[in-house]
């Protein structure tokens, strides 16, 4: 039973991970870039207190720990979900990977550091674009979770 409960977790904390970065792309991204370099000024001030990495800092080592768990729980007892869910948890990884090589640089310029407008633009649109791809690889995870869950019930 606690084998099935924290599958069903892993897959819930990753659809919540999906769903706040789809939102990003489709409400803040495009605010941020709605007029540069004002519209990265007033996101610098609304993330003061807090910012989206608040949530993520949370949300992704827990996704995490409980797809490597979901993992070593079903390691024995149903090998035949062995597979996807160590590929859903090579895809939460690789998407923490890409966050910390590729967003983090850009969210410096675009939320720290920046002052030309023309680089915190070019910035903004390698952001808006590759944060579809890192969607793309939470979506791939999820759905390994959920091939995964499908062979536990078909056990």
């Amino acid at each position: 039973m606690i084998q099935k409960i924290v599958l069903f977790l892993s897959i819930t904390v990753a659809s919540g991970i999906l769903v706040t970065n789809i939102y990003t792309s489709i409400v803040d991204a495009t605010s941020w870039g709605s007029s540069i370099p004002e519209s990265l000024q007033a996101a610098r001030t609304y993330f003061k207190v807090v910012n989206p990495g608040t949530f993520f800092r949370v949300a992704s080592p827990l996704n995490q720990a409980l797809a490597l768990l979901a993992l070593i729980l079903f390691w024995k007892s149903v090998p035949s979900a062995r597979m996807f869910l160590a590929i859903a948890l090579g895809c939460h990884i690789l998407t923490d990977v890409f966050t910390f090589a590729y967003f983090y640089p850009r969210n410096e310029i675009m939320f720290v550091n920046g002052t030309d407008p023309a680089v915190m633009s070019k910035a903004w649109s390698q952001w808006n674009v590759m944060n579809w791809l890192r969607s793309l690889i939470i979506f791939a995870g999820i759905c390994c979770s959920f091939i995964s869950l499908n062979n536990v019930y078909s056990k």
